[in-house]
């Protein structure tokens, strides 16, 4: 396997994200003198100004950090809940049979500002003007615009024009699509921004001027906004119908981001941190209990065994997510119990020589769990191109021509400094195909919503002020309980099935952070995704072509249905950490998309 970049390496601190002006952000803020946490907040801004098809201020965030002083993860929870009048009632008495994946009545509480403020205030060392001053630059005086970017707009430009006119305003130049690589502006966002910093000045300490903010965002000018626009508007969403959301001021008000234990599990001296069951984090540490009774270091990486091996569990570990996770505030889950050696056991003896074809969730404890599995139905043949785009309610644009590989959704920052502080956050929702821009504010909305479901008794069924599972999930190693590595990517239902490949590279494999994003990528596409419009494939594994034609041909063997894709297609790790050895930061960042970066000195 031929590498493209290098392992970078250093003394002073490392970001790596999946784009480069957040990348440099966070290196600037080390420089002035911020841990990695100050460095985290500020790329995670910049994000939210130069990837707005995949994340906005709107949207929502999953954040892990380690701290030196404590020597302990915790979870940063900025997945906000459902508006009170978020029933199931509310959405099948205007005859729905499952919660829109874009317009107004997906939106949950914006969780992505609260928890950036949660996790400095914690965490943190700078204030909130420091936080915002790189994407108030950018939201100003402008960015080049990433084809990715470009090309989402360009589909969305006729629903913009006619129907989501503050959308146009934001996106269009004049009344045309932007091109890519020209510069873009969003002032109306900058101004918000800049709102939010004066809304602190007259408070005294650090902490005070955090708070500040967040009084500014959640009962004041932006939560006044957002409910003066939700109280009149309707919007055209994926029904083909205008509807009028649910979110109010008041659902804004009572709410503030959580910090929380992680999810956790010991794998060969390491020790693995994940979210909870609000996100899909366990399902990581399931495979890995799983696969912890398995010799993986006798297989080569790329074999069809390996690939075998690893999609096996993960059938297994995602049927658990789909039965028993879901908010656990709201509806018991078991989560130690799933995570047990004597439950991956019993899951483990499920692995044969050939690919099941009906995995079903386990029964910790005894007890059973069900999941729903909807048949998506079919768009008209000659639905306009955004109506296809408001009906799936992934970031990206989707279609014949751009095929959903998963490269390009959600986005990653990692940080290390040369304390051993590190952050990894994923931030996404809020982006700009999935909600009209709020009037006098610059961002939309989130959807994420749409991941719950409209029936009663399921763990992730839709209930009011209850988190939806969401797909965010980064995770933090500790290896001897001293900082190892920090990583994420986008690709929702994907992540950590692209996550644990690297993490396997590096731990059983000895290979580099860079190496180990690089490597050909693989993951199943069984169950129903947790965005619109639910689609599955049972049975099928999704390979990149680099893996050779005698691997795919070995693994259909095996009964797999294989869906070979174009090679350096699959997923956008980005990784920090810090050697053991040497003592050294590293970073990496994976080159699908061409677009995120490492730094590194």
């Amino acid at each position: 396997m031929s590498v493209q970049r290098p392992e970078l390496s250093g003394t002073f601190g490392a970001v790596s994200a999946t784009h480069w002006l957040a990348s440099s952000a966070g290196m600037a803020a080390l420089e002035r003198g911020g841990n990695a946490v100050d460095a985290a907040v500020a790329a995670g801004f910049v994000l939210q100004v130069v990837e707005p098809h995949s994340n906005g201020l709107g949207g929502d965030v999953a954040i892990a950090v380690y701290s030196r002083a404590t020597g302990k993860v915790r979870i940063v929870c900025g997945q906000g809940p459902t508006p009170e009048a978020a029933t199931i009632e509310a959405f099948t008495g205007l005859g729905l049979d499952r919660v829109p994946a874009s317009g107004l009545l997906p939106a949950c509480v914006p969780g992505a500002f609260g928890a950036w403020m949660r996790l400095l205030a914690e965490f943190g060392t700078t204030t909130p003007a420091d936080a915002l001053a790189a994407a108030i630059g950018y939201a100003e005086h402008g960015f080049p615009l990433l084809p990715a970017t470009a090309r989402t707009i360009e589909v969305m430009a006729p629903l913009f024009r006619e129907h989501w006119t503050e959308s146009a305003r934001t996106y269009l130049t004049g009344d045309a699509a932007p091109a890519a690589g020209s510069r873009m502006r969003n002032p109306v966002l900058a101004e918000t921004y800049r709102r939010l910093v004066d809304e602190t000045r007259w408070a005294g300490s650090r902490e005070a001027r955090i708070e500040a903010a967040h009084a500014a965002f959640y009962r004041g000018f932006v939560a006044e906004g957002i409910d003066r626009f939700l109280a009149t508007a309707e919007a055209l969403d994926e029904t083909g119908r205008q509807h009028r959301g649910l979110l109010r001021g008041n659902d804004l008000a009572g709410w503030q981001a959580g910090v929380e234990e992680p999810a956790t599990i010991a794998y060969r001296g390491f020790t693995v941190h994940k979210p909870g069951p609000w996100s899909q984090g366990p399902v990581f540490l399931q495979q890995l209990a799983i696969l912890a009774g398995c010799d993986l270091a006798s297989l080569r990486p790329g074999s069809a065994e390996y690939v075998h091996l690893l999609t096996e569990a993960a059938k297994l570990a995602f049927a658990d997510r789909e039965a028993w996770y879901g908010d656990p505030e709201h509806t018991p889950v078991p989560m130690a119990a799933l995570l047990t050696e004597e439950y991956a056991a019993q899951q483990r003896a499920l692995i044969g020589a050939r690919a099941a074809t009906d995995p079903q969730p386990g029964t910790p404890e005894g007890r059973k769990s069900w999941f729903p599995w909807p048949t998506p139905e079919p768009l008209p043949p000659d639905a306009p191109d955004w109506l296809v785009q408001l009906s799936s309610g992934i970031p990206t644009v989707v279609g014949p021509a751009t095929p959903r590989t998963g490269a390009g959704n959600t986005c990653t920052v990692a940080v290390v400094d040369r304390a051993g502080n590190m952050v990894v956050a994923v931030p996404s929702g809020g982006w700009l195909k999935s909600s009209p821009v709020v009037p006098g504010l610059g961002f939309a909305l989130g959807t994420r919503a749409q991941t719950m479901w409209l029936t009663e008794g399921h763990p992730n069924s839709l209930a009011p002020g209850r988190r939806p599972r969401t797909t965010l999930s980064p995770g933090i190693v500790l290896r001897d309980g001293e900082p190892f590595l920090a990583l994420g990517t986008p690709g929702g239902d994907q992540q950590d099935q692209w996550t644990l490949q690297t993490f396997l590279a590096v731990a059983e494999h000895g290979r580099d952070l860079q190496a180990s994003t690089e490597q050909p990528m693989f993951h199943i596409d069984h169950f129903p995704q947790s965005f619109a419009p639910r689609t599955s494939r049972p049975g099928v594994v999704v390979v990149e072509s680099s893996f050779g034609p005698e691997v795919i041909a070995e693994l259909r063997e095996r009964g797999h249905e294989v869906d070979a894709v174009p090679a350096h297609t699959l997923g956008k790790v980005c990784a920090v950490g810090v050697d053991p050895a040497s003592g050294f930061v590293r970073a990496a960042a994976g080159p699908r998309g061409r677009q995120a970066y490492a730094v590194c000195r």
